[in-house]
């Protein structure tokens, strides 16, 4: 009997005009090559992501921050922020 755990990022997505990025990671169990569990965790990344955070997020989630988090978005969203603090 094998028992094997895998790590995916099965789903990634751009959410709203702030460009959110959300990402679901599973956790696959697998007895004998057979799945037998699979588990869901998300993370959100935001406009406002320290380069060294971002560094340590997959090649797809730096890619796909890299076209969406632009300046007028991280402007945008650094703006939001401030106006729901008052």
């Amino acid at each position: 009997m094998a028992l094997s755990e895998e790590t995916v990022q099965d789903k990634i997505e751009v959410v709203g005009e702030i460009k959110h990025i959300q990402v679901r990671t599973a956790t696959v169990i697998k007895k004998d090559g057979v799945e037998i569990s699979r588990a869901f965790s998300r993370h959100v990344v935001s406009p406002n992501i320290s380069a060294d955070d971002l560094k340590k997020e997959s090649a797809d989630v730096q890619g796909i921050a890299a076209q969406v988090h632009t300046s007028d978005v991280k402007t945008a969203y650094t703006k939001r922020l401030e106006d729901s603090a008052l």
